[in-house]
């Protein structure tokens, strides 16, 4: 592994006071569980249910307060030093998952030498106990976190350690190429067994690809964790909102033949296959005396110049405009798709040029031809290919 701190500082390293925190979501559930991680943590329990039960063994206990009188009923469990998640005693007290009852027995830990946590520092002591690194901290983050499938399996896999492996091997690598660098410098004389150049090129050209492969790899995940930010944009009645609500697969925008029915941007979050899409319908792009209108557009062209990716809507009906080629000008041609809709109408139409290099689709939102198209174009832009997902 990576990233370990020089040495273990856990209970002698400056915490040796014992946490607690309710470790279950707030609002009302089924079970709750109040965390304790320290070196008070069974002493503390014993006092709430008069026994600890063996080590990783689920104990049936009466949770009592400090006059005897009963909070809760519920499981126990221990985990002693270093077999936890943090590698310090820790007590889990499992009982009914509502607010007042979690409150009652978080309260009697504290009062018998407990502290509350502070935010992810049940973490930060399995880090600072080399139960793991910084990666893999971050990892519980991200699986906590997860928006789709995918991203939590691609937390999941640096919580397991994969990124850290790949970090330590080219790590190992560059150590490994250094040695034999500085020892062919120092020792030019000596008769020592030393790479020769295409040895050392080899060596160095394949570290450097396993450096970009973990690059890459590191950004496809951020990706999944992050999701990218796509804008639907266009003239008015272009079929915007009709996209959206395909991409969606409901109606989350309203569709009408009437022109300029969008007058602000409408945001959702999609899941494309495993990768979390945030698509934001604009008003039209037109020229306009209305203030209301006006502000619409202004707010469009914001999203434009903030997304990742623009889905540029043209009415095959009204072919490309003046505007169009206006409008396309004013976008980065590296993160924009042009969209040929309402090919129902005419399933022979060639388009005209529009005088950008962006990629171009053909598709009906009314009658959901090509949105597929458009959803795998969105994962390929995004880099995300079915290897990332398992």
């Amino acid at each position: 592994m990576v990233y370990h701190p020089q040495t273990d500082r856990g209970i002698d390293g400056g915490d040796s006071d014992t946490i607690a925190a309710i470790s279950t979501p707030a609002g009302v559930g089924g079970i709750g569980i109040v965390r304790l991680s320290g070196p008070d943590s069974a002493a503390i329990a014993a006092h709430l249910s008069s026994s600890v039960p063996a080590p990783r063994t689920a104990g049936y206990r009466v949770f009592r307060d400090a006059e005897g009188g009963e909070i809760d009923r519920g499981i126990l469990l221990y985990f002693p030093a270093p077999n936890s998640y943090t590698g310090e005693d820790v007590v889990e007290f499992q009982c009914h998952g509502g607010p007042v009852v979690l409150g009652m027995l978080l309260a009697r830990v504290l009062d018998l030498g407990a502290r509350t946590a502070e935010p992810g520092e049940f973490t930060r002591r399995a880090f600072l106990n080399s139960k793991m690194d910084l990666a893999q901290a971050e990892a519980v983050v991200d699986l906590i976190n997860s928006s789709t499938e995918a991203a939590a399996r691609c937390a999941l896999r640096s919580l397991k350690g994969d990124f850290s492996d790949r970090v330590s091997r080219i790590m190992d690598q560059l150590q490994n190429l250094r040695i034999y660098v500085e020892s062919a410098i120092d020792f030019p004389d000596e008769e020592i067994d030393f790479l020769d150049d295409q040895q050392l090129i080899a060596s160095v050209v394949g570290t450097k690809s396993e450096l970009a492969a973990l690059l890459a790899a590191a950004e496809r995940g951020k990706v999944m964790r992050e999701g990218i930010e796509v804008v639907i944009a266009g003239l008015p009645n272009a079929g915007k909102s009709s996209l959206l609500n395909q991409l969606a697969g409901l109606e989350r925008s309203i569709v009408t033949p009437y022109a300029g029915t969008t007058r602000d941007t409408v945001d959702l979050v999609v899941d494309i296959e495993g990768l979390a899409v945030s698509i934001t319908d604009t008003a039209g792009l037109r020229v306009s005396d209305n203030p209301v209108e006006q502000e619409g557009i202004s707010r469009a062209w914001q999203s434009i110049s903030d997304a990742d990716l623009v889905l540029y809507l043209i009415d095959i009906t009204q072919d490309v405009s003046n505007t169009d080629r206006e409008n396309l000008g004013k976008i980065e041609e590296s993160k924009l798709l042009i969209v040929w809709n309402k090919i129902d109408l005419d399933d022979s139409f060639v388009p005209s040029p529009t005088g950008c290099q962006a990629d171009e689709v053909k598709i009906s939102a009314k009658n959901a031809l090509g949105i597929d198209t458009i959803r795998n174009h969105i994962r390929a832009f995004a880099g995300i290919t079915a290897s990332d997902e398992g």
